[in-house]
């Protein structure tokens, strides 16, 4: 029996569903303990202010099921925003019924329709053989790119400028 799987945008008042979520998320995926007041002011923060980011849900007979995030990055190469998925994340119960597609499906499709939109991006933990072959199926496919960052919550600023860039002065300015 095939069920029917609503998306909706997420409401304030889905704050605790999708922090929850982003929670279960971190855990599995990373095996992070989220520090939870933190992360449900992270999550507050998008639901309040749509540029920092819009939330989807799938929903099945009025139950959250599943959520993903939509954060935007501007290409200057392509004159037009990617939209990056984020915070994926399916009900347990839930995977492998078509829920993660409903989302994807649907985001794609919003993102087809808007004409300053040039493409969809995420990233994925390279040890998620899983979610690989999800997206891939979908249609996406691997990039040239590999993500690097900087966590300034794990390394202070100026230690991690400190290590990688030596200022260079003038003469007579030393």
């Amino acid at each position: 029996m095939i069920v029917p799987i609503q998306i909706r945008k997420a409401a304030p008042g889905d704050a605790a569903a999708v922090a929850e979520f982003n929670a279960q998320l971190a855990l599995e995926t990373e095996g992070l303990a989220l520090n939870r007041a933190q992360l449900r002011d992270g999550v507050d923060q998008a639901l309040g202010d749509p540029v920092r980011g819009v939330y989807w849900l799938a929903e099945v007979n009025r139950q959250v099921v599943g959520q993903l995030m939509i954060t935007r990055e501007w290409s200057d190469w392509r004159n037009g925003w990617f939209w990056w998925i984020q915070s994926v994340y399916v009900r347990k119960e839930w995977r492998g019924r078509g829920v993660f597609q409903a989302l994807y499906q649907f985001v794609e499709e919003q993102a087809a329709d808007q004409p300053d939109v040039c493409g969809l991006r995420l990233y994925v933990d390279a040890r998620n053989a899983a979610a690989k072959a999800v997206y891939q199926r979908l249609g996406m496919e691997h990039t040239n790119y590999e993500l690097l960052e900087v966590d300034f919550r794990k390394a202070p600023r100026r230690e991690a400028r400190q290590m990688f860039v030596t200022p260079t002065l003038p003469p007579g300015r030393r």
